[in-house]
Protein backbone atom coordinates (compact mmCIF):
# COMPACT_ATOMS: atom_id res chain seq x y z
CA UNK A 1 0.00 0.00 0.00
CA UNK A 2 1.16 3.51 -0.87
CA UNK A 3 0.41 6.64 1.15
CA UNK A 4 -0.50 10.17 0.06
CA UNK A 5 -0.44 13.30 2.21
CA UNK A 6 -2.44 16.13 0.68
CA UNK A 7 -0.85 19.29 2.03
CA UNK A 8 -2.03 21.91 -0.43
CA UNK A 9 -4.58 24.68 -0.11
CA UNK A 10 -4.11 28.27 0.95
CA UNK A 11 -5.05 28.01 4.62
CA UNK A 12 -7.14 31.18 4.38
CA UNK A 13 -8.84 30.54 7.74
CA UNK A 14 -5.41 30.94 9.35
CA UNK A 15 -4.47 34.24 7.67
CA UNK A 16 -2.21 36.12 8.26
CA UNK A 17 -0.15 33.17 9.60
CA UNK A 18 -0.38 31.28 6.34
CA UNK A 19 0.07 34.13 3.86
CA UNK A 20 3.71 33.15 3.32
CA UNK A 21 3.96 29.63 4.74
CA UNK A 22 1.99 26.41 4.30
CA UNK A 23 -0.38 25.56 7.14
CA UNK A 24 1.17 22.11 7.45
CA UNK A 25 4.56 23.65 8.25
CA UNK A 26 3.20 25.56 11.25
CA UNK A 27 3.91 24.00 14.65
CA UNK A 28 1.56 21.90 16.72
CA UNK A 29 3.40 22.28 20.02
CA UNK A 30 6.94 21.00 19.32
CA UNK A 31 6.81 19.70 15.76
CA UNK A 32 5.49 20.73 12.32
CA UNK A 33 1.88 19.86 11.66
CA UNK A 34 2.82 17.57 8.76
CA UNK A 35 4.65 15.25 11.19
CA UNK A 36 1.26 14.13 12.51
CA UNK A 37 -0.23 12.71 9.26
CA UNK A 38 3.21 11.40 8.28
CA UNK A 39 3.32 9.47 11.54
CA UNK A 40 -0.10 7.93 10.90
CA UNK A 41 1.04 6.50 7.57
CA UNK A 42 4.19 5.15 9.20
CA UNK A 43 2.16 3.58 12.01
CA UNK A 44 0.14 1.81 9.31
CA UNK A 45 3.41 0.32 8.03
CA UNK A 46 3.37 2.41 4.85
CA UNK A 47 6.88 3.22 3.64
CA UNK A 48 6.24 4.80 0.21
CA UNK A 49 4.69 8.24 0.61
CA UNK A 50 3.77 11.03 -1.79
CA UNK A 51 3.36 14.59 -0.51
CA UNK A 52 1.16 16.80 -2.71
CA UNK A 53 1.34 20.54 -2.20
CA UNK A 54 1.60 23.87 -4.02
CA UNK A 55 4.51 24.85 -6.31
CA UNK A 56 5.62 27.40 -3.69
CA UNK A 57 5.54 25.03 -0.73
CA UNK A 58 7.04 21.84 -2.19
CA UNK A 59 10.66 23.08 -1.77
CA UNK A 60 10.00 23.69 1.93
CA UNK A 61 8.75 20.14 2.44
CA UNK A 62 11.73 18.79 0.53
CA UNK A 63 14.03 20.76 2.83
CA UNK A 64 12.25 19.48 5.93
CA UNK A 65 11.78 15.81 5.03
CA UNK A 66 14.19 15.26 2.11
CA UNK A 67 13.63 11.86 0.45
CA UNK A 68 12.62 10.15 3.69
CA UNK A 69 15.64 7.84 3.76
CA UNK A 70 16.72 9.17 7.15
CA UNK A 71 13.48 7.65 8.47
CA UNK A 72 13.87 4.44 6.50
CA UNK A 73 11.04 5.36 4.13
CA UNK A 74 10.68 6.87 0.65
CA UNK A 75 9.10 10.31 0.22
CA UNK A 76 8.37 11.81 -3.18
CA UNK A 77 6.61 15.04 -4.10
CA UNK A 78 4.01 16.27 -6.58
CA UNK A 79 2.41 19.62 -7.30
CA UNK A 80 -1.26 20.55 -7.11
CA UNK A 81 -1.29 23.97 -8.81
CA UNK A 82 -4.78 24.86 -7.60
CA UNK A 83 -6.97 23.37 -4.84
CA UNK A 84 -9.35 21.40 -7.07
CA UNK A 85 -10.55 18.92 -4.50
CA UNK A 86 -9.28 16.03 -2.42
CA UNK A 87 -10.08 13.43 -5.06
CA UNK A 88 -7.65 15.08 -7.47
CA UNK A 89 -4.88 13.55 -5.34
CA UNK A 90 -5.50 10.18 -7.00
CA UNK A 91 -5.23 11.66 -10.48
CA UNK A 92 -2.06 13.57 -9.62
CA UNK A 93 -0.68 10.48 -7.88
CA UNK A 94 -1.71 7.92 -10.52
CA UNK A 95 1.84 7.04 -11.54
CA UNK A 96 2.97 6.94 -7.91
CA UNK A 97 0.12 4.61 -6.88
CA UNK A 98 0.68 2.28 -9.82
CA UNK A 99 -1.14 -1.00 -9.25
CA UNK A 100 -1.23 -0.65 -5.46
CA UNK A 101 -3.92 0.29 -2.97
CA UNK A 102 -3.55 3.68 -1.30
CA UNK A 103 -4.17 5.53 1.94
CA UNK A 104 -4.92 9.24 1.67
CA UNK A 105 -4.55 11.47 4.71
CA UNK A 106 -5.05 15.21 4.85
CA UNK A 107 -2.01 17.19 5.92
CA UNK A 108 -3.83 19.04 8.70
CA UNK A 109 -5.35 16.02 10.47
CA UNK A 110 -4.19 15.04 13.96
CA UNK A 111 -5.27 11.67 15.39
CA UNK A 112 -4.45 10.12 18.74
CA UNK A 113 -5.61 6.93 20.40
CA UNK A 114 -4.19 4.03 22.37
CA UNK A 115 -5.24 1.33 19.91
CA UNK A 116 -5.03 3.38 16.73
CA UNK A 117 -2.08 1.41 15.34
CA UNK A 118 -4.12 -1.79 15.62
CA UNK A 119 -7.05 -0.10 13.86
CA UNK A 120 -4.81 1.08 11.02
CA UNK A 121 -3.22 -2.33 10.53
CA UNK A 122 -6.58 -4.11 10.60
CA UNK A 123 -8.10 -1.66 8.11
CA UNK A 124 -5.17 -2.07 5.77
CA UNK A 125 -5.20 -5.87 6.01
CA UNK A 126 -8.96 -6.28 5.50
CA UNK A 127 -9.37 -3.62 2.80
CA UNK A 128 -11.90 -4.66 0.16
CA UNK A 129 -12.86 -1.58 -1.80
CA UNK A 130 -12.86 1.49 0.43
CA UNK A 131 -12.58 2.01 4.18
CA UNK A 132 -13.26 5.28 5.98
CA UNK A 133 -14.07 6.31 9.54
CA UNK A 134 -16.85 8.03 11.43
CA UNK A 135 -16.18 10.40 14.31
CA UNK A 136 -18.89 12.03 16.47
CA UNK A 137 -18.88 15.84 16.24
CA UNK A 138 -20.94 18.68 17.69
CA UNK A 139 -21.08 20.66 14.44
CA UNK A 140 -22.03 18.13 11.72
CA UNK A 141 -22.96 20.87 9.23
CA UNK A 142 -19.26 21.56 8.76
CA UNK A 143 -18.27 18.06 7.62
CA UNK A 144 -19.05 15.16 5.33
CA UNK A 145 -21.63 13.21 7.33
CA UNK A 146 -22.43 9.48 7.30
CA UNK A 147 -26.06 8.33 7.46
CA UNK A 148 -26.82 4.89 8.90
CA UNK A 149 -29.87 2.62 8.89
CA UNK A 150 -31.21 0.92 12.02
CA UNK A 151 -28.64 -1.89 11.59
CA UNK A 152 -25.73 0.59 11.32
CA UNK A 153 -25.30 0.01 7.59
CA UNK A 154 -24.19 3.08 5.63
CA UNK A 155 -26.97 4.63 3.56
CA UNK A 156 -25.36 7.85 2.36
CA UNK A 157 -22.59 10.37 2.83
CA UNK A 158 -23.45 14.04 2.46
CA UNK A 159 -20.96 16.89 2.21
CA UNK A 160 -21.70 19.67 4.73
CA UNK A 161 -25.47 19.03 4.86
CA UNK A 162 -27.86 21.71 6.08
CA UNK A 163 -29.91 19.01 7.79
CA UNK A 164 -27.42 16.37 8.97
CA UNK A 165 -28.77 12.84 9.25
CA UNK A 166 -26.27 11.89 11.94
CA UNK A 167 -23.48 13.51 13.93
CA UNK A 168 -20.77 11.21 12.56
CA UNK A 169 -18.26 13.10 10.43
CA UNK A 170 -15.78 11.51 8.06
CA UNK A 171 -12.23 12.46 9.15
CA UNK A 172 -9.50 13.05 6.61
CA UNK A 173 -8.18 9.48 6.52
CA UNK A 174 -9.22 7.19 3.67
CA UNK A 175 -8.17 3.71 2.49
CA UNK A 176 -8.88 2.65 -1.12
CA UNK A 177 -8.09 -0.17 -3.48
CA UNK A 178 -6.72 0.57 -6.94
CA UNK A 179 -10.18 1.33 -8.38
CA UNK A 180 -9.96 4.78 -6.84
CA UNK A 181 -7.86 6.14 -9.70
CA UNK A 182 -10.49 5.46 -12.34
CA UNK A 183 -13.31 6.50 -10.01
CA UNK A 184 -11.60 9.86 -9.41
CA UNK A 185 -11.34 10.39 -13.16
CA UNK A 186 -15.05 9.85 -13.70
CA UNK A 187 -16.58 12.03 -10.97
CA UNK A 188 -17.91 15.47 -11.88
CA UNK A 189 -16.75 18.68 -10.17
CA UNK A 190 -19.09 19.90 -7.44
CA UNK A 191 -20.81 23.31 -7.61
CA UNK A 192 -17.72 24.79 -5.97
CA UNK A 193 -15.59 23.37 -8.80
CA UNK A 194 -13.85 20.61 -6.83
CA UNK A 195 -13.54 16.85 -7.14
CA UNK A 196 -15.10 15.91 -3.83
CA UNK A 197 -13.90 12.93 -1.82
CA UNK A 198 -17.53 12.37 -0.84
CA UNK A 199 -18.28 11.57 -4.50
CA UNK A 200 -15.54 8.92 -4.43
CA UNK A 201 -16.93 7.41 -1.24
CA UNK A 202 -20.46 7.37 -2.65
CA UNK A 203 -19.17 5.60 -5.77
CA UNK A 204 -17.82 2.82 -3.56
CA UNK A 205 -21.06 2.84 -1.57
CA UNK A 206 -23.05 2.23 -4.77
CA UNK A 207 -20.80 -0.75 -5.48
CA UNK A 208 -21.40 -2.11 -1.98
CA UNK A 209 -17.69 -1.76 -1.26
CA UNK A 210 -17.60 0.95 1.39
CA UNK A 211 -16.79 0.12 5.01
CA UNK A 212 -17.18 2.74 7.74
CA UNK A 213 -15.61 2.13 11.16
CA UNK A 214 -16.70 4.33 14.05
CA UNK A 215 -14.04 5.91 16.22
CA UNK A 216 -15.06 5.61 19.84
CA UNK A 217 -14.40 7.69 22.94
CA UNK A 218 -10.80 6.54 23.18
CA UNK A 219 -9.89 8.35 19.95
CA UNK A 220 -9.08 12.01 19.45
CA UNK A 221 -9.38 13.76 16.09
CA UNK A 222 -8.22 17.34 16.47
CA UNK A 223 -9.25 20.30 14.33
CA UNK A 224 -6.35 22.49 13.20
CA UNK A 225 -8.24 24.65 10.72
CA UNK A 226 -8.43 27.77 12.91
CA UNK A 227 -6.03 29.56 15.29
CA UNK A 228 -8.09 28.32 18.24
CA UNK A 229 -8.02 24.79 16.89
CA UNK A 230 -4.24 24.89 16.47
CA UNK A 231 -3.81 26.24 20.00
CA UNK A 232 -6.03 23.53 21.48
CA UNK A 233 -4.25 20.82 19.50
CA UNK A 234 -0.90 22.11 20.79
CA UNK A 235 -2.20 22.13 24.35
CA UNK A 236 -3.46 18.56 23.95
CA UNK A 237 -0.08 17.33 22.67
CA UNK A 238 1.80 19.20 25.41
CA UNK A 239 -0.45 17.79 28.12
CA UNK A 240 -0.02 14.18 27.00
CA UNK A 241 3.72 14.47 26.46
CA UNK A 242 4.46 16.25 29.72
CA UNK A 243 2.25 13.99 31.86
CA UNK A 244 3.00 10.63 30.32
CA UNK A 245 6.54 11.15 29.09
CA UNK A 246 6.12 9.77 25.58
CA UNK A 247 5.81 11.82 22.43
CA UNK A 248 2.85 11.99 20.05
CA UNK A 249 3.63 11.59 16.33
CA UNK A 250 7.41 11.39 16.54
CA UNK A 251 8.44 9.98 13.12
CA UNK A 252 11.95 9.09 14.27
CA UNK A 253 10.62 7.01 17.15
CA UNK A 254 8.04 5.29 14.95
CA UNK A 255 10.72 4.50 12.36
CA UNK A 256 12.91 2.95 15.08
CA UNK A 257 10.13 0.94 16.72
CA UNK A 258 8.95 -0.27 13.33
CA UNK A 259 12.44 -1.41 12.41
CA UNK A 260 12.75 1.07 9.54
CA UNK A 261 15.98 2.41 11.08
CA UNK A 262 18.57 1.01 13.47
CA UNK A 263 19.34 2.19 16.98
CA UNK A 264 22.53 3.77 15.66
CA UNK A 265 20.56 5.76 13.10
CA UNK A 266 18.09 6.85 15.78
CA UNK A 267 20.93 8.12 17.96
CA UNK A 268 22.40 10.04 15.03
CA UNK A 269 19.07 11.79 14.51
CA UNK A 270 18.89 12.53 18.22
CA UNK A 271 22.39 13.99 18.31
CA UNK A 272 21.46 16.49 15.59
CA UNK A 273 18.72 17.82 17.89
CA UNK A 274 20.46 17.22 21.21
CA UNK A 275 20.07 20.86 22.25
CA UNK A 276 16.28 20.38 22.35
CA UNK A 277 13.93 18.29 24.50
CA UNK A 278 12.88 16.55 21.28
CA UNK A 279 16.44 15.42 20.60
CA UNK A 280 16.98 14.37 24.21
CA UNK A 281 13.83 12.26 23.98
CA UNK A 282 15.18 10.45 20.91
CA UNK A 283 18.48 9.81 22.66
CA UNK A 284 16.68 8.38 25.69
CA UNK A 285 14.58 5.83 23.77
CA UNK A 286 17.11 2.97 23.59
CA UNK A 287 17.63 3.20 27.35
CA UNK A 288 13.96 2.97 28.32
CA UNK A 289 12.62 0.07 30.36
CA UNK A 290 9.31 -1.23 29.09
Amino acid sequence: MKGIILAGGKGTRLYPMTKVVSKQLLPIYDKPLIYYPLSILMLAGIKEILIISTPTDIPMYEKLLEDGSRLGISISYAVQPEPKGLAEAFIIGEEFIGDDSVCLILGDNVFFGQYFTDILEKTKKELNGAAIFGYAVKNPKDFGIVEFDKDNNVISIEEKPQKPKSNYAVPGLYFYDNQVIEIAKTIKPSPRGELEITAVNNAYLEKGQLKVSLMGRGMAWLDTGTPTGMMKASQFVENVQSRQGFYISCPEEIAWRRGFITTEQLLELGEELSMTDYGKYLLSLPEEII
